[in-house]
């Protein structure tokens, strides 16, 4: 099957652009799930409205697929402003923030997605507009080009991260408002999914969605995709209807295990288990072993694995833990000095 390994992928696929919007609640009451988050926003928004100001600026972080487009865009429901979204990387000049900036009205929100990715000096540009709402506009070009200041109406900020770590620290500065969302429990994927199929037109048993819950990394999006694949198996292998069997059965075509591992998952596992005697091995050196990004390794599938058991970060590279053997079929080594390299392990870098 085509790109199998994005079956599990927590970032957005490109042709599910259409698709994932029909699934995405339209009121916070209707969002499931980040409870302690909601909370806190709840709050925020009310505090706003009863003093009739903007929202203060938010930060919204973690694991992708976790639902930060959709609370920043809830937000502007509840508050009854306008909502223009944007993408740090697509943001190469300060003339490509002058419209959204200076077209807003009052109290709009303005959402930055994956803000960690700004160039320093859209972040410069962006000091002035989140403290003092103005912003300089340049006439012309050249060392003698003149500048204006402009006043923007009070907007609020809401910028969404998967690398807060990246963040300069004048950037965490400014906004008034930090939320992280963790990954989802089964329990709660399990209302996802069967909110899903209701909007999907497909009959979704308790028992298949809890197969499909436990195996989705704790991620909405990766829940709401494999509902895709299996519903698909369900109209042409079975009745339509996804049951734990049917779901079973899919997922076993679709090479996902009971742990929601992939044929990646597995590959980066058996790579450090018999090419590197279970480690450590560097990042770099591990990445170029199973032909895969940096980047994906270790915001990909990494965060995952670590969360999970099967893997370990050390000082020293990264090391495939017992249970990783076992779930390959190994039997799990013997490491002398268990004491001390327990210590060691537990050093994440």
């Amino acid at each position: 099957m085509k790109d199998r390994h994005e079956i599990t992928t927590p970032e957005t696929i490109e042709r599910e652009v259409l698709s994932e919007p029909k699934l995405r609640p339209t009121s916070l009451h209707e969002f499931i799930g980040q409870n302690k988050v909601k909370e806190a926003l709840k709050v925020s928004i009310e505090a706003a409205l009863r003093r009739d100001e903007p929202l203060d600026h938010l930060l919204i972080h973690g694991p992708p697929g976790l639902g930060k487009t959709t609370l920043a865009s809830l937000l502007a429901k509840e508050m009854g402003v306008g909502f223009r979204a944007t993408s740090g990387p697509i943001l190469e000049k300060p003339a490509d923030l002058v419209g959204p900036l200076s077209n807003q009205e009052e109290g709009d929100i303005l959402f930055i997605d994956e803000i960690h990715r700004l160039r320093p000096v859209m972040e410069e540009y962006l000091y002035p507009a989140m403290e003092d709402f103005r912003v300089e506009i340049r006439l012309a070009e050249g060392p003698k080009a003149q500048t204006m200041t402009m006043d923007v109406e009070r907007f609020a900020l809401v910028g969404a991260t998967t690398r807060f770590g990246l963040l300069t620290s004048p950037m965490r500065s400014r906004f008034g408002i930090i939320q992280r969302v963790n990954f989802y429990p089964p329990e709660e994927l399990e209302e996802i999914i069967i909110r899903s199929s209701m909007i999907m037109n497909v009959e979704c048993a308790p028992q298949g969605a809890e197969i499909l819950a436990k195996r989705s990394r704790g991620t909405p999006r990766i829940a709401n995709r494999l509902l895709r694949r299996v519903r698909d198996y369900a109209l042409v292998r079975a009745d339509g209807t996804i049951t734990k069997k049917v779901a079973e059965e899919a997922l076993r075509m679709l090479e996902v295990d009971e742990y929601g591992l992939d044929e990646m998952d597995d590959r980066v596992l058996r790579t450090i288990i018999e090419k590197f005697d279970g480690g450590p091995v560097g990042a770099q050196t591990l990445a170029v072993a199973i032909s895969e990004d940096l980047s994906t390794l270790t915001d990909v599938y990494e965060p995952f694995l670590i969360q999970e058991g099967f893997l370990m970060r050390t000082p020293r590279g990264r090391v495939a833990t017992s249970r990783a053997y076992v779930k390959c079929g190994f039997d799990p080594p013997k490491r002398a000095g268990n004491q001390q390299e327990k210590e060691q392990l537990d050093l994440v870098d």
